[in-house]
């Protein structure tokens, strides 16, 4: 560890591990105990599951995505950029007279202007997924928990984060122990 993060305040706990896991055999039980421990007021519960599972978002709590508005900024973007250089490169920098049409040709550029927004809004939603996603991500401290392979396969794995205000090792261990999941499992300390 550097000596400037112990200089700012940033030791991390040994103490405290970043997250507990549990396991459930079913999405209806892991969303069970997700419903129970928002009860009890855990705030940062992350579900891993092979599949999306209805209700997971509401019951988390998540916000609705603004990704949307993203993509059609860009688009609008796009298109608005698209127009603006045809308007420059035909009226103003190069203007030709081409069968007496005019040099602000609007339903002629429709097609590109159209082409251009559309491309914008898909690279914008791309890179804004990526972004919001944190991705590329190749590792995260969950994966190195024994067993969670299986989120991918046929596991369903809650999480419950160091960050919740709520969370204390021990009685958060207790808590999802009393909802009965296959097995709880801790990452494992790395250096």
């Amino acid at each position: 560890m550097a000596s400037s993060e112990v200089r700012r305040g940033r030791v991390p706990r040994r103490d405290v591990v970043p997250a507990i896991l549990a396991e459930f055999g079913s999405p209806e039980r892991l969303l069970e105990a997700a419903a129970r421990l928002r009860a009890a007021g855990y705030e940062r519960i992350e579900l891993y599951s092979p599949f999306p599972l209805d209700g997971a978002e509401a019951l988390l709590g998540l916000p609705r995505p603004r990704l949307p508005w993203f993509a059609l900024a860009c688009g609008l973007a796009g298109a608005a950029a698209a127009l603006w250089i045809q308007w420059f490169t035909n009226a103003w920098d190069y203007p030709l007279n081409v069968g007496g049409r005019p040099l602000l040709s609007l339903p002629a550029w429709v097609p590109v202007t159209f082409e251009i927004g559309v491309l914008s809004a898909a690279i914008g939603a791309f890179v804004g997924l990526l972004a919001r996603a944190g991705l590329p991500r190749l590792w995260h401290p969950v994966f190195t928990a024994p067993g969670f392979e299986t989120a991918s396969v046929d596991g369903f794995w809650l999480a419950v984060g160091a960050g919740d205000a709520r969370y204390d090792p021990a009685r958060t261990r207790r808590e999802i122990e009393a909802l009965g999941p296959r097995r709880i499992a801790l990452p494992e300390e790395t250096a």
